[in-house]
């Protein structure tokens, strides 16, 4: 039996398909949404809205970067509880039975043909729609520079000052430029470099397979929630990010991306 009836939303969109910019926009955590087959998942309202079930305000956020850029963005149309589309398949935060420190009744059993269909309906349709419009990009000779939003909350066992984090695995450039330019224009706002978190090849997917395996420029950049939680909120990070973006473009643009 399919997870997803044919009524519901899709597991990917994909906004500006076609867009003029090298960066290549990912939202891996753009939905709190469950399949109507999972019910709540044992879940109050409350928690699966809040920061254990989506990155509150990224897709926003995200979406206005894509117009402020003219950016393609690939969004995620499910929730990270059902499966989390920045984990390599049967990892244990792929399904997470527990999530800051939060018991998911509805991942405490989950079979292997459960684990199955979550991938092959949710986890897979999201990565083949990035893989689609960077496979154009490569048989069109045009650049790519992949970009992922995210969000985090403000505490997590003890309070995060990062207003934004700067964030990557073995390859630093792109986050090295963009936390430069972040800096110099806003240094009242604390950016972190490779905080609250770092890309791990164990533990993300998107960054590593998307960036690092086809040897293309990539950052992950994750915002604190407290600040993207409202319309304001959201244009101001995402015009702060696509300032970053234009001021260390040329000279990327010069060293051939």
């Amino acid at each position: 039996m399919p997870l997803l009836t044919a009524d519901e939303p899709a597991a990917v969109e994909t906004v500006n398909a076609e867009g003029s910019s090298p960066v290549v926009l990912l939202c891996d955590h753009a939905s709190p949404r469950i399949p109507r087959a999972l019910g709540d998942m044992g879940l109050t309202e409350v928690q699966r809205l809040d920061h254990i079930g989506w990155d509150i305000g990224a897709a926003e956020v995200a979406r206005r970067l894509s117009a402020l850029l003219d950016a393609p963005l690939v969004l995620a149309g499910y929730s990270r509880l059902v499966i989390d589309c920045n984990r390599p398949a049967g990892t244990p935060g792929s399904i997470p039975p527990v999530t800051g420190g939060v018991t998911v009744p509805g991942n405490q059993a989950v079979t292997a043909e459960d684990r199955r269909r979550r991938e092959a309906e949710l986890l897979l349709p999201y990565h083949a729609a990035i893989t689609a419009i960077l496979d154009a990009r490569l048989r069109a000779g045009t650049p790519a520079v992949v970009l992922a939003i995210h969000s985090f909350t403000p505490f997590l066992e003890t309070p995060r000052p990062w207003r934004i984090g700067f964030t990557y695995g073995r390859d630093r450039r792109l986050a090295g430029a963009m936390l430069d330019a972040f800096t110099a224009r806003w240094p009242a706002l604390t950016a972190g470099d490779n905080l609250p978190y770092a890309v791990g090849e164990a533990t993300d997917y998107a960054m590593p397979v998307h960036g690092l395996a086809r040897g293309l420029l990539h950052l992950l950049i994750e915002i604190r929630n407290d600040g993207v939680r409202d319309a304001a909120g959201q244009t101001a990070w995402a015009a702060r990010i696509a300032e970053c973006w234009r001021a260390v473009e040329p000279a990327l643009a010069r060293a051939g991306y």
